[in-house]
């Protein structure tokens, strides 16, 4: 599937898809060559050949690298385009007086801004640093997700999650939509498997998946 270029769909993927902050970024063409064995791959070729995620180099993805918070945060701000845009400030709204731990000068700080104030609900004591979960990252997308498409409301007849008790109370609201706008899977077993550290393959497949979805709703509401 070819992604539509709309508002909501223009990837900028700083930080968390390249192997390392400092490093080099290779512009996109062909396929990975290090991916043939992982689920998704299509789905991650398909983000690179569009020029909307990069390797370590022209060939090469690192699938099963880990993502941290941060990265996650920046992922999810950049992908989706949050920015303050929209939002007047008589003064610049800094990073650190809304999370204790993260510092106005890091390369991620906007980020955590941008998420803030457009109502992405990220816990004022988060650390950057530490790997970010599945859950964790669904919750974060899905919030965002919700906010650029303007989604309303919905009630949903929940999945039947086999691992649900290792669920964080507070994510499974958020964990079950994510099942319904198809941007998540449950395993063979019927396990969402909450508290995995997410690899960079696993983010790219969520971020397709939920353009994919974002496209679906732009598509209806253009035909009503």
């Amino acid at each position: 599937m070819k992604l539509k270029k709309s508002a909501f769909a223009v990837i900028t993927t700083v930080s968390l898809l390249s192997f390392s902050l400092g490093g080099q970024m290779f512009a996109a063409g062909g396929s990975f060559k290090d991916i043939d064995n992982v689920a998704g791959k299509s789905k991650i070729n398909s983000l690179k050949e569009q020029g909307l995620i990069k390797g370590i180099s022209d060939t090469q993805f690192l699938p099963g690298a880990k993502v941290t918070t941060a990265q996650g945060v920046q992922f999810i701000t950049g992908g989706l385009q949050l920015s303050l845009a929209a939002i007047d400030f008589n003064k610049a709204p800094l990073a650190s007086a809304i999370f204790s731990k993260v510092k106005d000068k890091t390369w991620y700080a906007e980020a955590f801004v941008n998420a803030h104030y457009n109502d992405v609900d990220i816990p004022a004591d988060i650390d950057p640093s530490k790997l970010i979960t599945k859950e964790m990252f669904t919750n974060l997308l899905v919030q965002g997700v919700e906010k650029v498409g303007n989604l309303p409301l919905i009630n949903i007849v929940p999945v039947d999650i086999a691992d649900e008790a290792a669920l964080e109370p507070s994510y499974q609201g958020s964990i079950q939509r994510s099942l319904k706008y198809k941007i998540n899977t449950l395993d063979a077993n019927g396990k969402f498997n909450p508290k995995s550290e997410l690899t960079r393959a696993e983010a790219a497949v969520m971020l397709y998946n939920a353009l994919e979805y974002l496209n679906s709703v732009n598509d209806a509401s253009t035909q009503n």
